[in-house]
């Protein structure tokens, strides 16, 4: 879908967010262009969620079945997203969206021919939804990084603000309106409307013409060594780690009703595919209200307390949803969903967002998607085999429960909700001096650094080294570590290594801000001069 985690890829000042008019966005005619575009053909895609879904009730109603088309829409994000967020920081992203779309479309037309000649069957269905689930999977990072290049700097917080706005008009607008097309046009309809609908982000692609960026000088990473490095920042990035904890406990529990929808919708309250699309809308619509009330809840409750809200909202949700036998107690319960849903994924989004820096933000971002659709599959799995054993209203209540537990077991993970730490590249680091020929691709590399400290203030030092060392294996070192002189008190030898010589330039380039404030710290505990910085390449025969 179209810019629907958009606002994870672009560094905002929440307070900024706050502030900020979404419709400033609006001066600009490249993004508006593309919004348009983008919220019609995310339209067309909440219109093939919702037919897929209810088509699924009637090719096969056994619960887990109908389970298995959201964990074919979500199992892609979780398989494809991580080369995807390296992918784009390597490729043309215009070039690559325009021909990832044209591929959707061509898969999209095939899905609603089969619809329309009446040729589908479960299995079918759930090879298109996963087709269509995989495009969206290698498609979504690019969309998401384009945004910068839409707006100038300044007006980046508006034009986050308005994406979320459009994702959540798609989703109250589609579902309704997929459910009254099938209605009045038959089945087949909204499947052909999601295929047309791509046409819209394929203009609007090939209208555009980005600005030219000059970039990094070094050249791109490698496509597996930047899943490498984007694992290893993934590892020490504690940040990024503790919002990733509290995103798993929140969408593994928030999966079930987006699951068995379809079912409370046809069995338990026994209405057709016009209630489902309605159930559907009222999430939008209740995502579209929460998101007005957000900048006064964050005030007010701060990001974990927000997080916490809204996993409370949605086990009412789930308890609703569980005892629903009436369309008006269906739709309160989709109501509070899409509240509680936009709260705790707005909060998530900014943690993300503060926790990483530009150079790895398509890939810890792409880490994040990989968390959530992931534990949207497992938890729709889960919650459809639950639904057979033991009944749809069991499995609302086990999840409502496990997300209450969920709470107080994520608790000490704390979210980032503030301006942050200052990201921001230093590019203090001087150049290194080199005495052999260092080709880019040489290595591996061991860099040294040795301290001469006060003996006196040995505790604090090793303290403050080891938030340094965190600091360097998110920029891609690895075998860090710090030894002290046995005969001599107050030495100590800070090693660490990394892939090749190129890739320790692209250190120099990583090094933020914040970085540097914990640098200039420990060299408050120095006794005499600065740190001794030493380069080492592995040595090799000419005729190696």
């Amino acid at each position: 879908m179209r810019f629907a985690t958009a606002k994870h890829m672009t560094k905002i000042d929440e307070n900024q967010t706050q502030s900020a008019s979404p419709w400033i966005a609006f001066r600009h005619k490249a993004f508006t262009v593309v919004w348009i575009a983008t919220v019609v053909a995310n339209v067309g895609t909440w219109m093939y969620n919702a037919a897929s879904g209810w088509l699924m009730t009637s090719l096969n109603p056994d619960p887990l079945t109908v389970s298995l088309v959201q964990v074919a829409s979500s199992l892609p994000m979780f398989l494809f997203a991580l080369p995807a967020g390296a992918l784009a920081d390597t490729v043309d992203r215009r070039r690559f969206l325009i021909g990832s779309e044209i591929l959707l479309t061509v898969v999209a037309t095939v899905s609603a021919v089969l619809v329309w000649l009446d040729l589908i069957n479960p299995s079918i269905l759930l090879l298109f939804t996963f087709l269509l689930g995989a495009g969206s999977a290698f498609t979504a990072p690019a969309w998401q990084s384009i945004v910068p290049q839409l707006v100038p700097k300044q007006d980046l917080a508006a034009a986050v603000a308005t994406n979320g706005v459009g994702v959540n008009i798609s989703r109250a607008i589609g579902p309704a309106l997929g459910g009254i097309v099938i209605g009045v046009l038959g089945i087949a309809a909204p499947f052909w409307i999601n295929a047309l609908s791509n046409f819209a982000v394929i203009g609007a692609l090939l209208w555009w013409r980005p600005p030219t960026s000059q970039g990094s000088s070094l050249p791109p990473e490698r496509l597996t060594g930047a899943l490498v490095i984007g694992f290893r920042h993934a590892r020490y990035n504690l940040d990024l780690r503790a919002t990733l904890i509290r995103a798993v406990a929140f969408f593994f529990f928030a999966s079930a009703y987006w699951a068995l929808l379809p079912l409370v919708a046809r069995n338990q309250i026994a209405g057709g595919p016009e209630l489902y699309g309605i159930l559907l809308g009222a999430i939008g619509i209740g995502a579209v209200g929460g998101a007005f009330a957000l900048p006064w809840l964050k005030a007010v409750l701060g990001p974990d307390r927000l997080v916490s809200a809204g996993t409370l909202g949605t086990a009412a949700c789930l308890v609703l949803l569980g005892v629903a036998r009436y369309s008006a107690i269906g739709f309160a319960a989709c109501l509070l969903a899409g509240m509680s849903w936009i709260a705790v994924l707005a909060s998530l989004n900014v943690s993300v967002q503060m926790s990483l820096p530009d150079w790895v933000r398509g890939r810890g971002l792409a880490m994040f998607v990989t968390v959530f659709f992931g534990a949207m599959t497992a938890g729709s799995a889960l919650w459809g085999q639950l639904a057979s054993a033991f009944g749809l209203p069991a499995a609302h209540f086990i999840a409502a429960a496990g997300a209450v537990a969920g709470i107080a077991l994520t608790w000490r993970w704390k979210l980032q909700g503030g301006q942050g730490v200052d990201l921001a590249p230093s590019m203090h680091w001087p150049a290194p001096v080199l005495a052999v020929d260092a080709d880019a691709d040489r290595g591996p590399v061991l860099i040294t650094v040795e301290y001469q400290i006060n003996p006196e203030k040995r505790d604090g030092f090793l303290a403050a080294i080891r938030d340094l060392g965190q600091q360097r294996q998110r920029d891609g070192a690895y075998s860090w570590d710090v030894f002290e002189d046995a005969a001599a008190s107050g030495r100590f030898l800070e090693t660490f290594m990394v892939a090749s010589w190129l890739e320790h330039l692209r250190q120099h380039q990583r090094v933020t801000n914040a970085d540097k404030v914990v640098q200039d710290a420990i060299r408050e505990f120095g006794a005499a001069g600065e740190p001794k910085v030493t380069h080492f390449i592995a040595a090799r025969l000419a005729s190696d």
